[in-house]
């Protein structure tokens, strides 16, 4: 059963992460760098081989929330764009 929900949690993060990705506007190439994590990490968590630690989708789910609020999608840190 505890297995189950695991894969059943790696896909449901998946698609959340994908949801968020295309929400934002990006290809996996740009969110990874807007992130700043590796293209496989994301590729493992959208495909759903690799679990995404909870507290880590929301963070990634505010920040892209924080930043079309604030119409910032994809600038770097001193606002213009990368």
């Amino acid at each position: 059963m505890e297995e189950f929900e695991k894969m059943e949690n790696k896909e449901v993060s998946g698609k959340r992460i994908i949801e968020l990705r295309e929400k934002a506007g990006m290809t996996r190439n740009q969110f990874c760098e807007y992130l700043g994590i590796p293209y496989r990490t994301l590729q493992a968590w959208e495909l759903g081989d690799r679990s995404m630690p909870d507290y880590l989708l929301r963070l990634i789910a505010y920040k892209v929330d924080m930043d079309l609020k604030n119409n910032k999608k994809g600038d770097g840190e001193n606002g213009k764009k990368e």
